[in-house]
């Protein structure tokens, strides 16, 4: 980390910010869809904390979570309008950056990171305000009070609870679907490896007739749709092409999780061509929605 404080000092301040540090990237994450990002604004938010510990004319931090909370939700909330600029010449559909985690991460940091929301849900929050889209992470996902968001964001209470209202009432409109328990991970490796073989049938069969292709590249990887592609035929038809021109070489097939949604991700001579997630029916027993994502910049942290 940059901008250690002296070294006397250094060793406490440190582990207390290491201690919020995966809170803090969490709500970071949700806040922005984007690891790098997220990254970026942890270290804006650890330079603030090493330099209130430096000013002997400070008072002492009381609640450690609140303060880092608050400086990490204001550096996202800058940040949004960079990522916007970004966002207005990128080509086709936006994602957020995949959080790939193993069936074996099972540290405390990595397991909270599971626990983010899902892509799913992810891709609502993208459609809502920047401020209402922090009160609902602050507020719903990590369990902060509307006066302690309030104190945060430099609102009132009154109108940090009616942006949090309107946040909730957008997200229940186009909130995925609740789905019972089903078995993801085996219809995903059905899918992964039923495109391999170019194996029409069994794709068509674990498709929902209704399910949706959204593919991030921004006019890169192997797969390159501008516009999400609806429809069991036609998704399919993609993922046909799509196989039928994937680089010759030792092409390999990893399971993974995105949070709660199984992922696949397809690598060539280890180079990572796609990370594929998928969101499954209320029954639990198709695919309703896939999030394909082959942009190189956003999988570059994938193993």
């Amino acid at each position: 980390m940059m901008g250690l404080p002296p070294r006397a000092a250094t060793d406490e301040v440190t582990a207390r910010f290491l201690d919020y540090r995966e809170l803090l990237f969490a709500i970071g994450y949700n806040m922005l869809g984007s690891v790098t990002d997220t990254e970026d604004v942890l270290q804006e938010a650890w330079l603030a904390w090493a330099a209130r510990h430096r000013d002997p004319a400070a008072p002492p931090v009381d609640n450690a979570r609140a303060y880092l909370a608050r400086v990490v939700a204001n550096q996202a909330l800058a940040r949004r309008t960079e990522i916007g600029r970004r966002r207005e010449t990128y080509i086709g559909p936006w994602l957020p950056e995949p959080l790939v985690t193993a069936d074996d991460d099972t540290a405390s940091g990595v397991v909270e990171r599971k626990e983010s929301l899902s892509m799913a849900v992810l891709v609502v929050l993208e459609t809502l305000s920047p401020l209402e889209r922090a009160v609902f992470v602050l507020h719903d996902v990590f369990g902060f009070e509307h006066p302690e968001i309030a104190d945060m964001l430099g609102r009132s209470p009154a109108a940090v609870r009616q942006l949090a209202s309107r946040a909730r009432k957008h997200i229940q409109a186009r909130r995925p679907r609740q789905r019972t328990d089903g078995l993801p991970a085996d219809i995903t490796e059905r899918l992964a490896e039923a495109t391999l073989r170019g194996d029409l049938a069994t794709m068509l069969e674990v498709l929902a007739p209704d399910v949706t292709l959204w593919t991030d590249s921004d006019g890169r990887g192997p797969a390159q749709s501008l516009a999400p592609v609806h429809g069991r035929e036609a998704v399919a038809a993609v993922f046909m092409a799509v196989a039928a021109d994937l680089p010759e070489g030792n092409l390999a097939l990893r399971y993974r999780w995105v949070a709660e949604d199984p992922c696949v991700l397809v690598f060539s001579d280890d180079s990572p061509l796609a990370a594929v997630i998928v969101d499954l029916t209320a029954a639990g027993d198709r695919i309703q929605t896939i999030y394909s994502i082959t942009n190189p910049y956003k999988l570059s942290r994938v193993n």
